[in-house]
């Protein structure tokens, strides 16, 4: 009870995490960084992709933490597997140790919520990973951009999703992949955060993508947005 007689105050449950790292000096020193930041709980660790299917189906992780590079079955892989045999799989942040990692790339067209350095802070990885676990994305611009230019379009990549997007959707789209969130969307569009959402939602639909950042790697790849400094 509180002192008003009423029912005691219930925090919010913290956000759990499955951090996965071939190397356990990394996966140490991330549970001790997330361990001692408020709301966050690493429930388990993993030093390959191949187990990260049956401890994500055991713990039931909120976000998996996922090295991109690891000897057997890489993040890239074991992104794709929880996409195909969950129907509501963890949400997946890639960790890596340089930026413009190429297989950063595929993790996130494989459905990876977005990508953070292994060395940034502690504070800048545990935003990112409240970030996607309240369903946004971890999305540097310029990054997928520079990731996007070294890669050749692929005019087949959700050629169909693409076809079927309306003028104003594409437009939206292209505020994705300057990082804009749907607040600031509908503030340059000058129209209601709800309408924001509702094209937000068509985009993804239409594109058979997870996350806004999986949607602008698509479009990336399939031409539909330029890699170049201003995309029009």
């Amino acid at each position: 009870m509180n002192a008003h007689g009423g029912p005691a105050d219930h925090p919010d449950p913290p956000v759990t995490v499955l951090v996965v790292d071939d190397e356990e000096l990394t996966r140490t020193g991330l549970r001790a960084l997330l361990s001692a930041r408020t709301g966050l709980a690493v429930v388990g660790e993993a030093a390959d992709g191949a187990e990260v299917l049956p401890l994500v189906e055991r713990l039931r992780p909120d976000v998996v933490l996922m090295d991109v590079r690891m000897p057997c079955v890489d993040g890239i892989e074991a992104t794709r597997r929880l996409r195909a045999a969950l129907p509501d799989p963890p949400k997946v942040i890639v960790i890596t140790t340089f930026e413009n990692d190429e297989h950063v790339f595929d993790a996130l067209r494989a459905g990876a919520s977005g990508f953070i350095r292994k060395r940034a802070p502690a504070r800048q990885i545990a935003h990112a990973i409240r970030l996607v676990a309240d369903g946004d994305s971890v999305l540097f611009p310029e990054a997928v951009r520079l990731l996007a230019a070294a890669r050749p379009v692929r005019r087949d990549a959700a050629a169909g999703g693409v076809a079927a997007l309306t003028g104003r959707e594409i437009e939206i789209l292209r505020l994705m992949a300057k990082g804009l969130s749907n607040q600031e969307a509908a503030t340059d569009l000058r129209v209601s955060l709800e309408t924001i959402k509702t094209h937000v939602g068509n985009v993804l639909a239409k594109l058979c993508a997870g996350n806004r950042t999986q949607a602008v790697v698509m479009a990336y790849e399939a031409g539909l947005l330029s890699p170049g400094p201003d995309d029009r």
